[in-house]
């Protein structure tokens, strides 16, 4: 198990908060609060994301990281995989949400394999 810290550590794990926090609170700025499987998706995985970075925050791991890309990849196809692909708004908030929490895992996990200094 691989750990790292540090301040673009911590900017990476802020910008996951952002995101979480973003998408919880998405339903009610994007109007879809009425589209029950898109919101409870949107406040469940929201503050998953938010939680993992505030874990995170405290001290990162690399399966950390992993937790993001599963949860990327799920924010990103769940319009389809619940059906709400339909709902514009909510359907779009979930998919770019979904690949920026998929890019930053992503920049993190080539970091942490590829970069030593950062182990």
């Amino acid at each position: 198990m691989k750990t790292f810290a540090g301040d673009r550590d911590r900017a990476f794990n802020i910008g996951m908060a952002v995101l979480g926090v973003f998408l919880f609170v998405s339903p009610w700025l994007f109007g879809f609060r009425g589209a029950s499987a898109a919101a409870w998706n949107a406040w469940i995985f929201g503050a998953i994301a938010a939680v993992i970075a505030a874990v995170a925050a405290l001290r990162a791991y690399d399966w950390k990281e992993w937790l993001d890309v599963i949860a990327g990849l799920w924010i990103t196809m769940s319009p389809w995989f619940l059906g709400f692909s339909g709902v514009a708004g909510a359907a779009w908030v979930h998919v770019i949400v979904g690949l920026g929490i998929l890019a930053l895992a992503a920049i993190e996990l080539q970091r942490l394999y590829h970069n030593p200094e950062v182990r």
